[in-house]
């Protein structure tokens, strides 16, 4: 019986975990000028907004209409595993480290021209591209054939 009762209070725990967990992606900032979030933060980015993308951190929010949005940009990082290399085998100097940075230029309520560069995870960037894209109807602008090749699959 005891078992039954803490397998009911594990389930319904579990259940409200889902539910309690916040739409979108979780994404770092690298950069900006956006002063309300610092850069190496990370952050929650919604794009479930029909009218706005939001950012939400545990200090601070950023509310970007997406009509407002006038450059998305997508870039990669690669760098060469030199660290592991040298610590656990010199196999690992041929694999790459990647990184994804998405530039989003916009206009805020002033009319200054504003950029927020993040960080998203490798799971997380080809559904981030499709999603800016078909909110702020502007084509992904991308720095190079690699990134093109990497956020279109």
């Amino acid at each position: 019986m005891w078992r039954r009762s803490i397998f009911a209070v594990g389930c319904l725990a579990w259940g409200l975990s889902l539910t309690a967990a916040e739409p979108g992606v979780r994404v770092q900032v690298a950069g900006g000028t956006v002063p309300e979030l610092a850069p190496k933060s990370r952050i929650q980015m919604d794009l479930t907004g029909t009218a706005t993308l939001f950012f939400h951190s545990g200090k601070s929010d950023l509310r970007i209409a997406y009509r407002k949005i006038n450059t998305v940009e997508y870039g990669q990082n690669v760098s060469r595993r030199y660290a592991a290399a040298v610590l656990i085998s010199p196999v690992l100097l041929l694999s790459k480290s990647r990184r994804h940075f998405v530039t989003i230029g916009y206009v805020d309520e002033e009319n200054k021209q504003q950029a927020l560069v993040i960080r998203v995870e490798k799971g997380d960037i080809r559904s981030v591209l499709a999603g800016l894209e078909a909110r702020t109807g502007r084509r992904i602008e991308y720095q190079d054939g690699e990134a093109r090749k990497a956020g279109k699959g």
